[in-house]
């Protein structure tokens, strides 16, 4: 071989005796030979497939559950809340039906159907993070949760709209594919609601600026993001992602909203019998917000292009104390069941009285915290039983009856 001349920086073959040489970044070298044993050795980790192939054999091999499938499961983990477990479930079939069996040949390729994402509204701790990452586990597809009050309009201090989607890509393990057809829950949507319904004069960078972002990928758009998230630079390499299959599903507590309807719905004056009037004393918010229109939301402060992109909106009930109690005890992650398997671990047998139990109930009732607030109790609860675990293995038993827990109320309340 010759002094200096070019050779493959793999196996170290001659440019003479390959057919290509291939030259890479600072002087590294590849010759064809190595190339083809690369692919091989790529074919032969997928099973001998190609690209196109692997993915055919994923839409094969992908069973997707009917809509009524898809309820008895969340039925498993979720209590009440049927309107919205239903039109979850619906949204869902439709959404994967349209991405395996739409491009099919038998159903009119012609026709293009287009995705329908969803809007959750209802008050905090009713179920609405949980059932998108319920069903997002049972589907086994790739599934991320963005807060919006951290995203802030593009050069601003805070986190771009992109960085969305650079978490759906990290928890599809970094496989683009997977991340364009998983499912994306953008929690406290009404907290980037502009203060009015008319256009604002003045930079709106957390409000406005993010609802305008959002568009975009809400609608279907190749967004190139770096992978490993940050601030985007020229030099950087950055991956491509079609957000088209992606479906979006968007919940926020939206506070202020059945004011709104209930003024829409009373404006007309309420004349005649079948007039339909909101009384001022309504108990249920639910009610209330079953009613919504996208005139609310736009009256809310969202911009009339962002409602567009959302058309199914579903309210969720605010939980009473019967669904309290059903939480509390029948799911199968009720928050009973995750405490007895704690205490069981360390050899203890935890039981609770219906007494108790309605006690825990009535205090997260008056928290006004819906579900998440039952965990909270329950820590106060038993707080000093876990610090004192040690002292409980000997009697094997624990058993907490009402007056255990008002005392354990009370006890906390002293201490704020």
């Amino acid at each position: 071989m010759k002094k200096n001349q070019a050779s493959c920086s793999f196996c170290g073959t001659s440019i003479e005796e390959v057919e290509r040489l291939i030259t890479g970044p600072d002087g590294a070298t590849i010759c064809n030979r190595c190339i083809q044993t690369c692919h091989n050795m790529i074919l032969s980790e997928r099973g001998g497939r190609s690209a196109a192939q692997s993915a055919q054999k994923e839409q094969s091999d992908f069973y997707l559950p009917s809509p009524t499938e898809l309820k008895n499961h969340l039925d498993k983990f979720i209590i009440s809340q049927e309107a919205a477990k239903v039109a979850l479930c619906v949204a869902v079939y439709n959404h994967y039906k349209r991405l395996y069996l739409g491009d099919s040949q038998k159903f009119s390729p012609s026709v293009e159907i287009e995705k329908s994402n969803v809007l959750f509204i209802g008050p905090t701790g009713s179920g609405k993070t949980l059932l998108a990452q319920t069903l997002a586990r049972f589907l086994k597809v790739p599934f991320t949760i963005a807060d919006a009050t951290v995203l802030t309009e593009v050069g601003y201090v805070g986190e771009d709209v992109d960085s969305i989607l650079v978490r759906l890509y990290q928890a599809a393990d970094y496989n683009v594919q997977a991340a364009e057809k998983g499912i994306v829950f953008i929690d406290e949507l009404d907290k980037i609601a502009r203060k009015s319904a008319n256009p604002s004069i003045t930079r709106d960078v957390s409000g406005e600026g993010v609802q305008q972002g959002l568009l975009k990928i809400l609608e279907g758009t190749v967004s190139a993001i770096p992978p490993k998230g940050g601030r985007k630079h020229p030099e950087q390499h950055l991956v491509h992602i079609n957000t088209r299959n992606i479906l979006f599903v968007c919940g926020g507590a939206f506070e202020t909203l059945d004011k709104v309807i209930s003024k829409r719905i009373n404006s007309g004056g309420g004349m005649g019998f079948g007039a339909e009037v909101i009384s001022k004393n309504e108990s249920k918010i639910g009610e209330v917000l079953s009613k919504c229109e996208p005139e609310d939301l736009i009256s809310y402060g969202l911009l009339p292009e962002l409602v567009g992109r959302l058309p199914v909106i579903v309210s969720l009930d605010e939980l009473d104390e019967e669904a309290l109690l059903n939480i509390l005890t029948k799911p199968q992650n009720a928050i009973v069941k995750q405490y007895t398997k704690l205490f069981a671990m360390d050899g203890i047998e935890l039981s609770f009285t219906d007494d108790a139990l309605e006690a825990i109930v009535k205090k997260t009732v008056e928290q006004k915290t819906g579900a998440r607030g039952l965990r909270a109790v329950m820590e106060k609860i038993l707080m000093p039983y876990m610090f004192e675990i040690s002292k409980y293995r000997e009697q094997a038993v624990l058993k907490i009856d009402v007056n255990i827990v008002q005392n354990a109320l009370v006890k906390s309340k002293r201490q704020i």
